[in-house]
Formats: structure tokens, C-alpha cells, sequence
């Protein structure tokens, strides 16, 4: 990477979706290596496509982007405003030699094509338009024959040394004069995209190996115009689970997607950089984005396709989850408690000790922000809902559980000090008094007081829940296990 000094970059999506998972991770690798070598980190909207292009799907990008933090250096490009710059582009191009007009038509086309493939050949445009006499290309332009604009391929080979792949070459035989502006005037996506990155002068262009096909057409258009060449690097592509590239039958890959499903963004961003990139040796999985910066390179980029993982980005999430200050996780999660009606933000702020003891437990045994939401509603409310499976397991002798919740009920009503020592103590000596085992109380208890056989240590329940609500809780507990035992 010692030859990428201060590289200008560019992130360049087309507005006629979501940010895709692969986009974003693409929008990453380029930020990051930006970041790390001093560089220039550019956006452009690639919204020449006016039928399929929209506002909504504008702003998904920038809100996935700032989302994930990866922020731009210059003012946003639109494709679309640089519509004059493409066809002076393309004018040049003509008025070098190295286009020229084809008035054939696309019927004509077609019928080619299908004759080619009917004697079992591939179809090439065979230069027809080319041939034609000057004076006969002038008149059909003075009577408004539509035309389009083709580049004229030279003869050779065209190849680059890529970051990633190392040498790829492609034989310039083998690609036909493609079309560089349709006959309404718009170019075609190879000219718009070379004329942009000149203009913005991007000098290393890292996107998707979807797009190795279309690297010697724009390397030809490069030299054409004579400007220099970027370097590049073409990303290995992102797979699901089951080997196929990643798309909807995967599940979500929207990046606004897993913000909504609670997944951090930091673990977004870890996530997403591994997949591609390996910062060799030893190295950490759960990674900051600061230490992402300082360890990426393009040494460390990837061939081999990258596998998307659910499960593993959920483990992911659970790590930074677990590892983030709690004053920001009670920010990213408190509206998430809000909207689950459980308590405003001000009434969680004005409890903060209660609160952060309450995520501190509770974190830890959460991957996602809407699992730890879930496994807080037992610490809200009077009352709570029994999960079937935890009932059928510790209280499926409920005339037998009765008295022994009686008994600890009894034995906390006896202690005003409310503190986890006290507790554990009193209910270890009622276990032996009672000639039982202490999971045999406090398994019970659990189901008792959150109504799950899983939580957080259950002296850290009762004091999260209060004295006055965990005896309620027992209370209300032995009178289910009464109608349970009558039935």
C-alpha cells in the first residue's frame, strides 16, 4: 500500500434502491482506505436512470452511510446534472477518431443477432457504419437519422494490474465497438462513469468484481481521452449461507434492514469489513472502527468470495453490545423501551442507576437491542406472563412448589435489607432447612418473578425488581400454582 498515498476515492450507488449489504461493504473498504492513508473519500449518485432512479432511495444511502459512519470529503455529485461534460465527452471522441455514428437501427440489430446465433455464431457489430463516406455520415446527420455513438476498439489487448486479482488482460478482439451515447443524446453507463471519475479525479477506483467486464472498455476510454489511468481493485462478491450470491431469498440485505432489526453499527461496520479483507496474522475479530482504520490495506483484500452470515453478525452485535459504555447503550436503547411502553426516556433517565443496573444485566445475555428489549419486560409492571415451557418444567408439581414459595416469600418478608449477600444467604439456609437442593427454590423463584427458567442471577432480579414487587410477584405466583393444583 506504500504506493497509495493520499488516493482519491468515490462510492458510486445508483438511487434505485436500498444500500445493499455489498454496496455498503464496497462504501467501507473505500472509506477506510481513505481514512487510513490520509485520502479523499467522494460520493456520487448514479442517477442517469430517471425512470428507476427516486428521492426515497437517495436518502437511504445517505442515511445508511452516516448510519454506519462513513462520512464524505467533498459535496455530493449527481450524475445526472454532469449531462453536458458526457456529451462534450463524447464529441471529443468523435472529432479524434476514436468514435463514430452507427445509424443502425435497433431492429436491424436484433435481426443480426438472431441470424448470427441461428448459424450458431456470437454476434459482433461488423463496422458497417464505420464504412460510411463522410459526406454520406453528414447528410443522414442533416436529416436527423437517428444515430448513436460507438467507441471504435483498437486492436491489442487491453489489461491492468488489479489490488486484488494482480494481472487480468482481456483481448480487445473479443469486445465489440460498444455504444458509449444512445441516439436521444444520454450516455451509456461506461462513458458517464469514466468522463465523472476524470472530472472528480479519482485515482483508484475499489469496487465489486461484477464490474471486471466493464474495466477494459473504460480503460480504452481513458486513454482516448487521454487522461490518466486510476488503479483499481475489483472486490470478491458477497455469498449467502448456502454459496449463491447474496440477494431477498437470504433474508433482509438492506443495510436499513439490520438498523431496524437492532443491530449496532459499529458491529455493522466490523461485520461488514471482514468480509474481503483480512488484516492478517492473529488478529481480533471484534474491532472498532478506529482500529479498523489503522489496521486496513489493500494487502489485506481478499479474492475468495465472502460468505454473509446471519448468525455470525448476530454473535457480532452481542460482542459490542457487551463491550459498548453503558451511557451509550442506554441512548440507543431507551426510545427502543419507549416505544415498547414500558417507560419514557425521562422516566429511564430519572431512574439512571436503576436503569444502567437493569442493562448491565441484561446485555450480556442479548445479541440483538430488540432481544435485550424483550428480556426487560419482566422488570416493568405489576404483573408478568408465565412462558409455558418454564412452567411445564420447574413448576410441574405446583402442590409440591406451593409451599416451598411460601416458605422463601415468608423468609423475605422477615429481611427489610434488601441486598443480594442477605438473600442469597437466607435462601441457601431455607434450601438445607427444607432438605432440598437451592436450585430447588430458586428455579421456581425465577419462573415466579420473570416468568422464564433463564435471567439474569436471581438476587440481582430481586433487587432490580424491588422488595415490595418480588413478594408480590411470589404471591401472585402461589396463587396461580393453587389453581393449578385444584385443576
Amino acid at each position: 500500500m506504500s504506493d497509495l498515498v493520499a488516493p482519491r476515492l468515490r462510492f458510486a450507488p445508483s438511487p434505485t434502491g436500498y444500500l445493499h449489504v455489498g454496496g455498503a461493504r464496497t462504501a467501507l473498504f473505500n472509506w477506510l482506505l481513505a481514512r487510513r492513508t490520509g485520502g479523499t473519500f467522494l460520493l456520487r449518485i448514479e442517477d442517469t436512470d430517471k425512470a428507476r432512479s427516486t428521492d426515497d432511495s437517495t436518502r437511504a444511502i445517505f442515511e445508511g452511510l452516516r448510519w454506519l459512519g462513513l462520512d464524505w470529503d467533498e459535496e455530493v455529485v449527481f450524475q445526472g446534472a454532469n449531462l453536458p461534460r458526457h456529451q462534450a465527452d463524447a464529441a471529443a471522441l468523435l472529432a479524434r477518431g476514436r468514435a463514430y455514428r452507427c445509424f443502425c437501427t435497433p431492429e436491424e440489430i436484433a435481426e443480426r443477432r438472431a441470424a448470427a446465433e441461428a448459424a450458431g455464431g456470437a454476434f459482433a457489430y461488423d463496422r458497417r457504419c464505420d464504412h460510411l463516406p463522410a459526406a454520406e455520415v453528414e447528410r443522414r446527420v442533416a436529416a436527423g437519422t437517428p444515430f448513436v455513438v460507438r467507441f471504435r476498439v483498437p486492436a491489442g489487448e487491453t489489461a491492468w494490474d488489479d489490488l486484488v486479482h494482480e494481472r487480468i488482460s482481456f483481448p480487445n478482439k473479443d469486445i465489440d465497438d460498444f455504444v458509449i451515447l444512445r441516439s436521444d443524446g444520454t450516455p451509456i453507463y461506461n462513458l458517464a462513469v469514466v468522463s465523472d471519475d476524470i472530472a472528480m479525479r479519482v485515482t483508484l477506483v475499489m469496487r465489486g468484481d461484477d464490474h471486471i467486464s466493464n474495466t477494459p472498455k473504460q480503460i480504452m476510454l481513458y486513454e482516448a481521452l487521454g487522461a490518466p489511468l486510476p488503479r483499481f481493485a475489483h472486490l470478491p462478491m458477497i455469498h449467502g449461507t448456502d454459496g449463491k450470491k447474496l440477494s431477498k431469498r437470504h433474508g433482509a440485505t438492506a443495510v436499513g434492514d439490520y438498523q431496524h432489526l437492532g443491530i449496532l453499527a459499529p458491529a455493522m461496520v466490523n461485520f461488514l469489513a471482514l468480509l474481503g479483507w483480512s488484516p492478517g496474522g492473529d488478529f481480533e475479530e471484534v474491532m472498532t472502527l478506529d482500529q479498523l482504520v489503522h489496521a486496513f490495506s489493500t494487502d489485506g483484500l481478499l479474492r475468495k468470495a465472502s460468505v454473509f452470515d446471519p448468525k455470525k453478525l448476530e454473535w457480532m452485535n452481542g460482542q459490542h453490545l457487551a463491550k459498548l459504555p453503558i451511557h451509550e447503550v442506554e441512548a440507543l436503547v431507551a426510545p427502543h423501551f419507549a416505544r415498547a411502553g414500558y417507560a419514557t426516556v425521562d422516566e429511564l433517565s430519572a431512574r439512571r442507576d436503576w436503569f444502567h443496573h437493569l442493562l448491565e444485566q441484561l446485555r450480556v445475555r442479548a445479541r440483538l437491542v430488540d432481544e435485550l428489549v424483550a428480556q426487560a419486560a419482566p422488570y416493568f409492571g405489576e404483573t408478568v406472563a408465565y412462558a409455558p415451557d418454564a412452567v411445564a418444567k420447574q413448576w410441574k408439581d405446583p402442590a409440591a412448589v406451593r409451599p416451598l414459595l411460601a416458605a422463601v416469600r415468608e423468609t423475605l418478608e422477615a429481611h427489610l435489607d434488601w441486598n443480594p449477600v442477605m438473600m442469597e444467604e437466607a435462601m441457601r439456609a431455607l434450601a438445607d432447612a427444607k432438605g432440598v437442593g437451592a436450585g430447588k427454590l430458586l428455579q421456581p423463584l425465577r419462573v415466579a418473578l420473570v416468568g422464564t427458567a433463564a435471567s439474569p442471577g436471581i438476587f440481582d432480579v430481586m433487587v432490580l425488581l424491588g422488595r415490595d414487587r418480588t413478594l408480590r410477584r411470589i404471591a401472585a405466583a402461589e396463587a396461580r400454582l393453587a389453581e393449578m393444583a385444584a385443576a
